[in-house]
């Protein structure tokens, strides 16, 4: 052992003493150098004596030269960017190739030759029609519905989006009241009553019905809508409104406070959109509705209208339609000759029955999905903003996202980055960095006044780019809107049909982008299986569109302005855009709790997809890394369920624990009391009291009883 040691220590003396001579000769270690190359350069070769010591002759003339390359590596990562080539490009799933057989779409004419002088209606009505509207021939849908509301027969009417089922209802409904033998009174209270599922949709129908009713200036429309004020409200309905257009909730609200409000001289009920009034969970509302309006008369004519005919409106027409005329479009044009074989009669009678789930789409629509894995989400959507808001000709777009947290941090986060700030004016070669980007946002948690002005304004603007909800898929007509951008995949594809509907109205035409993970590609062949057809869009291409904007070059000393779609400089750029977004993420530690936030809200929404979907939009198949980063987070978060989210910014008392209630409680009963109030309602007040006087006196009972 100790010859071990002492054999260490003299090898070690010697080298030390090795090192020192060949120090005094001016050469490096050679140790040292080998170490040096092999570690720099990762070459396998190994230098030769002579090569050694020629590199050590030299090593005082290149030392110098040395010093000034490092120099000249500092002044150029000055001068570039800061860039993560490796995390957004390397690691993603593999896009699948979609083998799908094409479908046939539903097609409804929308249009038809004949004119609203054909009808049985006032003058001054078609008058209004076809000069303040500036509609000459009515659609399919009108041609249909008119002349059987005209007849007072109740109807259940199918057609698809923007094909004016508004007007379909509206003009009858007008043409009824303007003919009634004694004249109409304000004070007489409303005559219709028109459901709505939402505040936007509201505003919209009463502004119809306000230009159809122009001529007739004694029939007063008016709207009831939650975020609006109870008590001007109140004002309106004691003044009197004869056609009353409200969303189901607040008239409820107003059914149970306000004394005024009475249906003795309703004569009709028309709810528009009424799938949606279901899913939003109306059903309960419309039921006390249609209890209140029976109460006080119970012949009506009822009107349901929707594009897309789930169970509960065929439950609900049941309840509140009277031998209703079904009207669908979509199934008059869809004719098809008597099968021959007896295997054709049974595949025709099969789609009959599932008739009800195939959906109608405008022959003017054009749709199209995209294969995007989850780290380049947000550098894919902005490459698309840009294309065709920016460098193609201009376009009005609207994004839809599963949740109002996520609405509100993409719009912050591109308005940051994307809509034309200081940085994109900094002396940009292009001349379309003078093209700024207009971002406006819609959702159910912003107050009803900005909502109404967020409407107005991308209603009257010729571009713009709309961040929304759900809140704006149902019924709203946005005039000129090109794309619709699915940035979430809907919940079902009576949801995506109503989502495309906002563009393509009337004729007009549009485009709808559906955007999905790697995960969800079967999403595709269900939207199939519905007769929606929808083409791929390869996202390789809209990344190319960041070539024609410098502002995400990667500036490298030497390199010539490259003109081609260079599939290297397309991924430098998404990835010095990713950086962007990313730098303004981390700027301060607010913005990264807001990105946690929404990706916490993206998350909560992905849990809720219907069972039969769960095989697609799974919350296991997510890469919680992946996802993170397309909300601008360089890493996955930690503790996301302990983030507050928006629905929980009401401050709320503590719950007691259940240790401090034990302390408090004497004996089990008294706990269980305890444990009841804390889920109860509060309605039960009364009986509470009553109980606590029933045991007062039990235990003046008991103290009378001697021990």
């Amino acid at each position: 052992m100790a010859a071990g040691v002492g054999m260490r220590g003299l090898g070690g003396q010697s080298g030390a003493l090795k090192r020192k001579l060949q120090s005094a000769h001016g050469n490096p270690p050679v140790k040292r150098k080998r170490k040096l190359s092999i570690n720099t350069f990762r070459k396998g070769a190994i230098a030769t004596e002579a090569d050694r010591r020629e590199e050590g002759n030299s090593s005082q003339k290149s030392l110098p030269k040395k010093q000034l390359t490092d120099k000249q590596k500092t002044r150029s990562q000055k001068t570039k960017p800061f860039i993560k080539t490796s995390s957004l490009f390397k690691n993603n799933p593999d896009i699948p190739e979609i083998h799908r057989k094409e479908v046939q779409q539903l097609q409804e004419n929308v249009f038809t030759t004949d004119s609203f002088s054909q009808l049985d209606l006032h003058p001054h009505l078609i008058s209004t029609i076809n000069t303040v509207l500036n509609i000459c021939s009515m659609t399919s849908v009108q041609k249909q519905t008119i002349p059987v509301l005209l007849q007072g027969r109740d109807a259940l009417v199918r057609s698809q989006t923007g094909s004016g089922k508004t007007l379909a209802y509206g003009v009858p409904l007008v043409q009824s009241l303007q003919g009634m033998e004694s004249k109409i009174q304000r004070s007489d209270g409303p005559y219709a009553l028109v459901l709505v599922p939402t505040r936007e949709l509201a505003l919209q129908s009463f502004d119809t019905i306000q230009k159809l009713l122009k001529p007739f200036t004694w029939i007063v429309p008016g709207v009831l809508m939650g975020g609006e004020k109870r008590k001007s409200e109140k004002a309106r309905l004691r003044k009197g409104i004869n056609i009353l257009i409200s969303t189901p909730g607040r008239l409820v609200d107003h059914i149970r406070s306000t004394e005024c409000i009475h249906f003795r001289r309703t004569q009709w009920l028309i709810i528009d959109e009424a799938d949606r009034i279901l899913d939003l969970g109306f059903e309960k509302d419309v039921a006390v509705i249609l209890n209140a309006l029976n109460a006080e008369r119970e012949t009506r004519q009822n009107v349901l209208l929707s594009a897309t005919l789930t169970e509960g409106v065929t439950r609900l027409a049941h309840i509140s339609l009277n031998d209703p005329v079904s009207i669908s479009i979509a199934d008059e044009i869809q004719k098809v000759p008597e099968p021959a074989s007896q295997t054709d009669r049974e595949a025709s009678s099969s789609s009959n029955c599932m008739g009800q789930e195939n959906f109608a789409v405008p022959e003017t629509l054009q749709q199209y999905f995209m294969m995007v894995p989850s780290k380049l989400r947000l550098v894919t959507l902005a490459a698309f903003i840009l294309q065709k808001c920016k460098f193609e000709k201009r376009h009005k777009m609207i994004i839809f996202f599963s949740s109002c947290e996520q609405v509100e941090f993409y719009h912050e986060l591109l308005v940051k980055v994307l809509s034309g700030g200081p940085e994109s004016e900094q002396s940009g070669h292009s001349p379309l960095s003078s093209v700024s980007l207009h971002f406006l946002r819609l959702h159910g948690d912003m107050e009803q006044d900005e909502r109404t002005e967020v409407f107005q304004e991308f209603l009257k603007s010729k571009t713009g780019i709309l961040l929304c909800t759900d809140v704006a898929a149902r019924g709203l007509d946005l005039p000129q809107v090109t794309w619709i951008v699915q940035y979430n995949a809907p919940a079902s594809p009576a949801e995506y049909i109503h989502r495309i509907g906002r563009t393509a109205r009337i004729g007009c035409r549009g485009s709808s982008l559906l955007v999905l993970a790697p995960s969800e590609a079967e999403y595709v062949s269900l939207l199939a299986s519905h007769k929606i057809n929808v083409s791929e869009l390869k996202m390789e291409k809209v990344l190319a569109s960041l070539m024609k904007d410098d502002r995400f070059r990667l500036h490298r000393p030497g390199r010539k302005k490259s003109c081609g779609k260079n599939p290297q400089e397309v991924r430098e750029r998404a990835t010095v855009l990713q950086t962007k977004f990313e730098n303004h993420v981390h700027s301060n530690e607010g913005t990264v709790q807001w990105a946690k936030k929404a990706l916490q809200s993206f998350l909560c929404a992905y849990t809720t997809y219907p069972k039969d979907l769960k095989h697609i939009f799974h919350i296991k198949s997510l890469h919680l890394g992946h996802v993170a980063k397309s909300f601008g987070l360089r890493d996955a978060p930690q503790n996301l369920t302990a983030l507050p989210t928006a629905g929980s910014k009401r401050k709320t008392k503590p719950r007691p624990n259940r240790s401090e209630l034990l302390k408090k409680t004497h004996g089990k009963r008294r706990l269980a009391e305890l444990l009841r109030s804390e889920y109860s309602s509060g309605m039960d007040t009364a009986g509470a009291k009553v109980k606590k006087k029933k045991k007062k006196q039990r235990k003046a009972g008991n103290q009378q009883i001697p021990a």
